[in-house]
């Protein structure tokens, strides 16, 4: 597509197709919703999102162009139910771009703004190239994650800039209360990558196949709502481990480290008895934070999980946060050297029943 704005409806994209985009061309959604078919997606009903592709291989979006999805009317409709955010929920919205059961997949050098809902979503796909991408959104549009690799594996998240209103990346696996079977996330990278307003770097909540081999190095966080984030809860969760982070810069971030096994609450409810574990029960294990400096930070964060499915080898190394409020550490064992949480208000960390700490 050369310069000039396009406006469309949905569009399919096949095997061996290269959508290009020329510096000055928008591709633009319809802001009609009736544009947009009903379609089953992700086996929940659904909207079929502007650009997609489908069992497809050897797909790719390049260019120095912009596809903007005109999410406003969407936005506006979705403020007035509560619900609005869940997959399923009755409320669907479109997403902006979709690989659906995809194989070698490739997106470059362009601009991605303004989706309905999720922006750039990998489902059950396979070697896919994000790289060199803008993606925005207004800083209070509701779910405009920026990319979302969702039981995908084999991923590269490469220089991206995210400005949005949701996550910024959230790696997920499987919806709420999943009958399975559900595949896992595994493989991913995540470099060199810039987020300002939106909700961080996220693992979940959707995790009912588990999320393993991740690797995100030299990611900054300026005024983002997380720093990073790991998020389960009973009702959606499975094995989660082998995770690194590492070479993290954070300014003015509200939450720096969150790893939660009760979102969407962080916190462990003052009644908190052990549940028998079962096939959604998350078990976040083997994950690694090093090198990571954190400023002008509201709250240091929480490491907390369930009393029958504790967080262990957590393991943090030359982690430096200074920030208003502290950590709050539960069910869970960490260890790890080089480790200095500065708090203006209250202890650096407050121990909860459950935590073992080995930190120097």
């Amino acid at each position: 597509m050369t310069e000039g704005t396009y406006l469309t409806g949905p569009i399919d994209l096949r095997s061996n197709i290269t959508l290009r985009l020329m510096k000055g061309a928008i591709l633009l959604g319809s802001s009609d919703h009736r544009d947009y078919p009903s379609k089953t997606l992700f086996r929940l009903p659904d909207l079929q999102p502007l650009v997609s592709a489908t069992d497809a291989k050897n797909v790719a979006i390049v260019g120095e162009g912009t596809i903007d999805g005109n999410g406003e009317t969407w936005w506006q409709e979705a403020r007035s139910f509560k619900d609005h955010g869940i997959l399923g929920s009755g409320h669907p919205r479109p997403k902006l771009i979709l690989f659906d059961h995809c194989h070698h997949v490739r997106m470059e050098g362009v601009t991605v703004e303004n989706s309905p809902m999720w922006q750039i979503v990998s489902y059950y796909s396979d070697d896919v190239i994000l790289r060199n991408l803008r993606i925005l959104a207004p800083q209070h549009s509701p779910n405009t994650d920026a990319i979302d690799p969702f039981a995908s594996s084999n991923v590269i998240i490469d220089h991206v800039f995210s400005d949005v209103g949701d996550d910024n990346v959230a790696i997920k696996s499987g919806p709420i209360n999943s009958p399975g079977p559900d595949s896992p996330s595994r493989n991913i990278t995540i470099t060199d990558c810039t987020f300002l307003h939106g909700h961080g770097l996220s693992v979940g909540s959707e995790l009912a196949g588990g999320v393993q081999n991740i690797r995100a190095e030299r990611i900054h966080f300026d005024g983002t709502e997380n720093g990073i984030r790991i998020k389960a809860n009973r009702d959606r969760g499975n094995d989660v481990s082998n995770l690194v982070f590492r070479d993290i810069e954070m300014k003015d971030v509200k939450n720096a480290l969150i790893i939660s096994e009760y979102y969407p609450e962080v916190l462990p409810p003052e009644e908190n008895q052990a549940q028998p574990i079962g096939r959604l029960t998350p078990r976040f294990h083997d994950i690694k934070i090093e090198n990571v400096t954190a400023t002008g930070i509201e709250s240091a964060g929480a490491i907390v999980g369930l009393p029958e499915s504790p967080i262990t080898n957590l393991v943090l190394t030359n982690v430096t946060i200074d920030a208003r409020k502290g950590m709050t550490v539960g069910y869970a064992e960490i260890g790890g050297e080089g480790v200095l949480i500065n708090a203006e208000e209250g202890d650096p960390i407050v121990k909860l029943q459950g935590a073992k700490m080995t930190v120097r």
